[in-house]
């Protein structure tokens, strides 16, 4: 540890033994957990900051960080250490001492490090990553920081529509992380040693593939504000900017950190597949993470009992977007259960289908607790189930419920969505209408201890889907249907949770917005927006407000329908789904037609295509047919 480091670590640690007692849940700013790695310092050569902008608490569960904390990590020249959000008292602190945002295995400040990798899963987090960039003293725009800074890159869902924070980020990696952040690192640690300037930096980070440089790129745009082109720098930059994925999925990470205090999800996590046939056409993740690829059985199978063993977890989530269509799943329940049998450990199968073998199996894990069985159906109708493309006859809904309450479940949460495109109050209607009849079902075995808890989110339309030409619902409208849910579901057993229709609004906004947006964000910052996905914290009026200084209007992104020819600020980031698929998707939509699962007829997205991936399937399993004709 240089002079510099060891006097800026004794100062965060006074300042730490003075204050952390003042502080809620003091254990989010302290390190030194089970499984938490600290390398010496002087000892390599490159140094990761993994940030993920919220409070420890929702950050430490985190499957992204932890995959590239673990493959950092495993780097004889290389660190990785974690950084978040602190809460807003220990904010206040910080900027009252002058204390510096630091990482929580060496205490080191951010600012010290070669990078600062931030995770942005979704939109609500934009101001926060402002936030965290002040916190460690660090110009909240990318051409107020040189290359004495560390290099700002980001990555997530979000990150498939960069543009909004275009302003602050220095690169983005689009797509799948694994392979990409070592080729990074790699690269950066040999551009260090050339002492470049940052923009010459970029300029060669921006030949990686999947890595996409903002400043490099330039809208181009009409007098009404729509965007006519956006155009490279330079003829070598890609136009456009092509997502990573991984052909094979690497192993997943088994020895995770042990948390300090509780968490959002205290368990190990073990991503089952990635990807999702279903082709619901509201489905970001849905969308932008094809193709699906599988990991074999006996890999889950050891993994679970590596982490296991690494963590003393009694809870392991199998995850997936679609759990009941990996190909052996069965066979995977039946090795999981015969495995843990007499080990009391809870395995929770999330993302099911709504089919009686989804019932079948979580049956067969013999999970004790009979707290909820989740089902997402998304809506009531065959007319919006036909929209959406997610198409569960009512019956068979009626049904699987009766078999979930038959076996012990006295509690079924159902997840839909309203402002679907086309949407009436009819529709909205008969979301009560089915939520009763499914509590009907309950009370044929349970009486009056069934129990249907509803959950509605509203429908925004996300970049990369087939529903991106569409305009949300306006407060108005979302306001109506949520007073009609609430008046007709209530009492004896029924639980409604909803959203407030601003906060929508903001997300709608984020998720559909161009490079224009960079001011409001800071703009919105600079009036105290943090934790926006907090409804306690969300400050509506000063995001209007924000909007209104940089002479911008909600409408434009959130309630205009765009023409089919409209070019989008995220057209050129390429996520494998093309644009001509989902213009035909959306158009089949309108007409109420559906696609099936493609696993069982190729529509042509291309993503095979673009990629050149042709899964390699066991005997008896599935593989991509022909393309449609």
């Amino acid at each position: 540890m240089s002079a510099v480091s060891a006097s800026t670590f004794d100062a965060i640690n006074h300042v730490l033994g003075q204050n952390l007692l003042r502080v809620e849940k003091p254990g989010r700013y302290v390190g030194g957990e089970y499984n938490s790695i600290r390398k010496d310092w002087s000892a390599v050569d490159l140094k990761v900051a993994l940030c993920f902008p919220e409070v420890y608490e929702i950050g430490m569960p985190n499957l992204g960080l932890a995959i590239f904390y673990e493959i950092l990590n495993t780097q004889p020249d290389m660190l990785a250490e974690r950084v978040y959000l602190p809460w807003i008292d220990m904010e206040s602190i910080m900027r009252e001492s002058g204390l510096p945002l630091y990482s929580l295995e060496t205490r080191h400040p951010v600012s010290e490090f070669d990078i600062l990798a931030v995770t942005i899963p979704y939109e609500q987090l934009y101001t926060n990553v402002l936030q965290v960039l002040s916190l460690s003293g660090l110009p909240i725009r990318s051409r107020d920081r040189d290359s004495s800074m560390p290099l700002v890159i980001a990555g997530g869902h979000a990150c498939t529509n960069p543009e909004p924070m275009a302003d602050f980020i220095d690169a983005f990696v689009i797509g799948e992380g694994e392979e990409v952040i070592l080729e990074i690192a790699d690269r950066f640690r040999q551009l260090k040693q050339r002492e470049l300037s940052r923009e010459d930096q970029l300029t060669e980070l921006a030949q990686i593939d999947g890595v996409y440089v903002p400043r490099f790129y330039n809208p181009v745009y009409k007098e009404g504000g729509t965007i006519d082109y956006i155009e490279p720098a330079r003829p070598d930059l890609p136009l456009p900017v092509m997502k990573r994925i991984v052909s094979v999925l690497p192993p997943p990470p088994t020895r995770l950190i042990v948390p300090n205090i509780d968490t959002v999800h205290n368990r190990v996590p073990v991503e089952i597949m990635r990807g999702c046939t279903r082709g619901c056409r509201f489905c970001h993740a849905g969308m932008t993470t094809r193709p699906v690829r599988e990991r074999p059985v006996d890999d889950i199978v050891n993994a679970i009992e590596q982490a296991i063993g690494s963590t003393g977890y009694e809870e392991v989530a199998l995850l997936s977007l679609s759990s009941s269509d990996y190909t052996h799943i069965v066979e995977l329940v039946d090795a999981v259960s015969a495995h843990y049998s007499d080990r009391h450990l809870s395995i929770s199968l999330p993302s099911l289908r709504i089919e009686s073998s989804s019932v079948d199996l979580l049956e067969s894990l013999k999970d004790s607790k009979r707290g909820g069985f989740t089902f997402a159906p998304e809506a009531a109708t065959e007319s919006m189930l036909n929209t959406i493309n997610k198409v569960i006859p009512s019956q068979q809904l009626l049904d699987v419920a009766y078999e979930v309450y038959r076996r012990g479940w006295r509690t079924i949460k159902l997840y839909f969505m309203i402002g679907h495109p086309g949407e009436t109050l009819d529709d909205v209607r008969a979301i009560v209408d089915l939520s009763k009849s499914i509590q009907a079902e309950g009370r044929k075995v349970h009486g009056k201890k069934a129990n249907v808890n509803v959950s509605v989110g509203t429908f925004i339309p996300k970049p990369h889907t087939p529903f991106q030409w569409v305009a949300m619902n306006t407060v108005e409208q979302i306001t109506e249907k949520q007073n009609l849910l609430k008046r007709e579901l209530r009492g004896g057993g029924l639980r409604l949770r909803w959203n407030r229709p601003e906060e929508t609004m903001l997300e709608g906004l984020l998720s559909r917005g161009d490079r224009r947006l960079g001011p409001v964000i800071a703009r919105a910052w600079e009036l105290d927006c943090r934790f926006d996905a907090w409804q306690e914290h969300y400050n509506h009026d000063a995001w209007m407000q924000a909007l209104s200084d940089s002479d911008l209007e909600l409408d434009f992104y959130t309630f205009r329908p765009r023409p089919d020819d409209e070019v989008f600020p995220w057209d050129h980031i390429d996520v494998g789904v093309s644009k001509r698929f989902l213009l035909r998707d959306y158009q089949m939509s309108q007409r109420g037609e559906t696609r099936g699962d493609c696993r069982n007829q190729c529509y042509a997205c291309g993503i095979l295509s673009k990629y050149g991936v042709r899964l390699k399937p066991e005997p008896g399993t599935w593989k991509c047919p022909p393309v449609e004709k």
